[in-house]
């Protein structure tokens, strides 16, 4: 078994975990009413999608999400929430420091070894959830479902619905499909942008994802009988059959969003696999991204 396959099948304790411990760091999340920014590079920065959606949707206040490179300093925060599992990404280094003495900053990470401890001002680590693969996988999901906790918007079904996703089949023929489409709305959209990038990460596949409602404004046309349409959360009504009638396949998340994440990881495995690649030696990439000087 890969490291990656290992840890995508531990999600179900981490996130039990996870959520246990939401109301012990609450005094460092961000508050209802707060203005916040969560941020955070490649995987990190989807989970920042998924967050924001999820807190402005839960009449927390107002959240947005950048990539650590592109935070707007001319915008003015409550508190900068800041995702990193490695705690040396560079970008995310150089924004919390930016940010020290302007703006209250949390840390999300695994390592407590790192500089990230001394440059945000808030520190919440999970230590149980830090990988060895360079694909992110528990880390990422188990960061969420702190968050999500955080918010109220977490549940038990998410955990039965993440063992279900590690037990079940795969649909059939998906494996075999040459190009992947993830289709989110709302909070789900971070989801199914971060169902694309581990794709192309650990399967080297031609993946791609938009909102849902955006699919049929042009990059439907790509869709065809070895290809493969996955929704996160609720479809848009017809959209299935619109799907279907192309000759794709369409794959319907019926589990919890986050737990359909986890069925994504497995397809990404098993496509590489079936590919003859290592998914825990991704081509060109490092656990962290760490710039010279």
């Amino acid at each position: 078994m890969t490291h990656v396959e290992d840890e995508l099948n531990s999600q179900p304790e981490c996130w039990t975990r996870a959520a246990a411990e939401a109301a012990a760091h609450a005094a460092v999340l961000p508050a209802p009413g707060e203005r916040v920014a969560v941020v955070g590079c490649g995987t990190s920065y989807f989970m920042a999608q998924a967050v924001a959606g999820l807190r402005e949707g839960a009449g927390q206040g107002e959240t947005d999400a950048f990539a650590a490179s592109e935070f707007p300093h001319g915008r003015s925060y409550d508190r900068v929430v800041a995702l990193t599992r490695s705690g040396t990404t560079t970008e995310v280094l150089d924004l919390l420091t930016r940010l020290r003495g302007h703006t209250r900053t949390t840390a999300v990470t695994a390592d407590p070894d790192t500089p990230v401890m001394e440059a945000a001002d808030d520190i919440v680590v999970l230590t149980y959830a830090d990988e060895r693969s360079v694909v992110q996988t528990r880390f990422a999901t188990t960061a969420l479902t702190l968050l999500r906790a955080h918010l109220g918007l977490h549940t038990d079904a998410a955990v039965a619905d993440a063992r279900a996703a590690l037990a079940a089949d795969l649909p059939e023929g998906l494996v075999g499909c040459r190009q992947f489409t993830f289709l989110g709305r709302g909070w789900t959209v971070g989801l199914a942008n971060e169902a694309a990038l581990k794709m192309r990460e650990a399967s080297l596949s031609w993946t791609e994802a938009y909102p849902a409602m955006e699919y049929r404004h042009g990059p439907i046309s790509i869709t065809t009988k070895s290809t493969a349409t996955w929704m996160f959360g609720q479809a848009p009504e017809g959209l299935a059959g619109q799907v279907r009638a192309t000759g794709g396949l369409w794959v319907d998340g019926g589990l919890d969003p986050l737990a359909e994440l986890v069925r994504a990881q497995r397809l990404a495995v098993a496509v590489a696999a079936a590919r003859g690649l290592d998914p825990d030696q991704p081509r060109h990439l490092t656990r962290s991204v760490i710039l010279a000087p």
